[in-house]
């Protein structure tokens, strides 16, 4: 299937999906979880072989910035519709699909140098997946406490507003953000160990700044886990540093991978 027919079905249906999330959490209709997720299994389809078709190349892996943000964003999506079978997770589609969606805008209109990766480099890859899934987490992670900080902020001044209906309680919430939070950290040290056998000199040039941000975002997400264990923090400090971390995080990797891709130009 061509490129730009997958690019398109996967927007058109990403962008319904999102049109029914925001309609029903405004209580304009009545929506049903069942016919949502399979809206967002048919999305996720179309956007795996969109990846597929994208990163594949010449007997390598293409994991340029634009193709990466790719595979990120479809595994974010699929991280999302499996948890939200169990898990009270529906409002994160509203941030979720439209970011997808960017991400397969971005790839099919840019055209940047590939940086290849060659497929039987197992350990390499086994790195790669491993941060490629920790970043997906902590995206949803991101999304949770920005979730968390607006409806306790709400709360407070007792706003009565769609946002503090519809989201599940605050205990609920704070206990979802822990659970990515904790998922993400155990995904992330193991991309760091697995970064440290199987990539060659990970303090070079090129990495030292991906490998310092990975550290101190890991440094802050070990602090709050401590700090929730020990002084009891959650709700709007939770929020604040988990936010920090994952802010870090992505400067560790979109900074560094644009700044040498598209600033720098430099590839391979």
């Amino acid at each position: 299937m061509g490129t730009l027919i997958l690019a398109v079905t996967t927007l058109f249906l990403y962008s319904i999906g999102t049109a029914l999330h925001a309609l029903g959490f405004r209580g304009r209709i009545a929506t049903h979880k069942h016919v949502l997720t399979v809206l967002g299994a048919l999305g996720l389809t179309a956007h795996g072989i969109l990846v597929w078709q994208t990163l594949f190349q010449d007997g390598a892996l293409n994991l340029g910035f634009f193709q990466s943000s790719l595979l990120i964003s479809w595994l974010v999506v699929a991280l999302l519709l499996f948890m939200n079978l169990r898990k009270p997770l529906d409002s994160l589609f509203l941030g979720i699909y439209p970011l997808a969606c960017l991400t397969v805008v971005c790839a099919l209109l840019t055209h940047t140098p590939p940086r290849f990766i060659q497929r039987d480099d197992w350990g390499v890859l086994s790195h790669i997946a491993l941060s490629v899934t920790a970043y997906s987490i902590f995206t949803l992670a991101a999304g949770q406490a920005l979730l968390l900080y607006l409806q306790n902020r709400q709360l407070k001044h007792n706003y009565n507003s769609a946002l503090v209906r519809n989201l599940p309680p605050l205990q609920t919430m704070e206990s979802l953000l822990f659970e990515l939070l904790w998922a993400g950290v155990i995904l992330l040290v193991l991309a760091i160990v697995t970064g440290a056998v199987f990539v060659s000199d990970l303090f070079a040039q090129d990495l030292a700044h991906k490998t310092i941000f990975s550290l101190i975002s890991l440094a802050v997400f070990a602090a709050l886990l401590i700090g929730r264990q020990t002084q009891g923090w959650r709700g709007i400090t939770a929020s604040r540093w988990t936010l920090a971390g994952c802010a870090l995080l992505a400067l560790a990797y979109y900074g560094s991978k644009f700044a040498l891709e598209l600033v720098f130009h430099r590839v391979g």
